[in-house]
């Protein structure tokens, strides 16, 4: 288990860096609380993105955003409400819930995944 969550955390610092070349501003890497966890939080222009990260060595058992599944939109989702709450963001502020998907080697975003 220690060596799956060195490897998440690799390919997290990995998609930081990647957000950041595309102008994201990486506020928080691996927000915990008692509802869930949230990859990155970010800015990206007007919107306070969460983003989830998934990676897969290759293909062969699906993309990695297909692994983003309803339930885990949902304690996502609930862990956003409770950050903004404890940050105190207002309810106009505009958020986002992007999916980092790492296959192999290629690296992409997929904005308002869900």
């Amino acid at each position: 288990m220690k060596n799956k969550r060195a490897l998440g955390s690799r390919y997290e610092a990995e998609a930081a860096a990647f957000l950041e070349h595309l102008g994201y501003r990486i506020l928080e890497q691996n927000y915990r609380d008692r509802r869930g966890e949230i990859d990155l939080v970010a800015k990206e222009g007007r919107y306070l993105v969460f983003v989830e990260v998934k990676y897969r060595k290759d293909d062969r058992c699906g993309y990695p955003e297909e692994a983003v599944a309803v339930k885990k939109q949902q304690r996502i989702r609930h862990t956003a409400e409770y950050y903004l709450y404890t940050h105190q963001y207002g309810e106009e502020t505009a958020c986002r819930f992007d999916v980092v998907s790492i296959d192999g080697k290629k690296m992409r975003v997929i904005k308002d995944a869900f």
